[in-house]
Order: structure tokens, then C-alpha cells, then sequence
């Protein structure tokens, strides 16, 4: 399923990002997940939660692809 998000920053975190575009339920489940190398920020794997994620970049988790704009 993609998503297209738009931010209104010069970069939002990823847990941030998962929460904001509802691919996450709650923070603290965003949390877990990254930390948990279940999320693709770019095409690697990433566990830093506190990633700064721009437009243009490409998040994925299970099913779920974000496109940050």
C-alpha cells in the first residue's frame, strides 16, 4: 500500500514519520518497529528512530511504502 506524505519541515523523524502517515498505531509501536530493523529507509535497513527523513526519500515497512514529499 503506498502513501504519500507531504511535510511542511525541512525533515520529520522516522518513528515521527510512521505515526504521522498511519502506518503505526502509536509512537511507542513505531518505536519498536524501527528498532526492531523492520523498516527500510532508502532501501537499507535502518534501527535509528530519530532518522531525519527529507522529501524524496522512501520508507518501507511490511506492506506499507511511504513516499515523504
Amino acid at each position: 500500500m503506498d502513501k504519500r506524505v507531504k511535510i511542511k519541515t525541512e525533515f520529520i523523524k522516522l518513528d515521527s514519520l510512521l505515526k504521522f502517515s498511519g502506518v503505526a498505531q502509536t509512537g511507542g509501536q513505531a518505536k519498536e518497529i524501527v528498532q526492531n530493523g523492520e523498516v527500510s529507509y532508502n532501501g537499507e535497513v535502518c534501527t535509528m528512530r530519530g532518522k531525519k527523513v527529507r522529501p524524496g526519500d522512501v520508507v518501507k515497512y511490511n506492506n506499507y511504502t511511504v513516499y515523504v514529499e
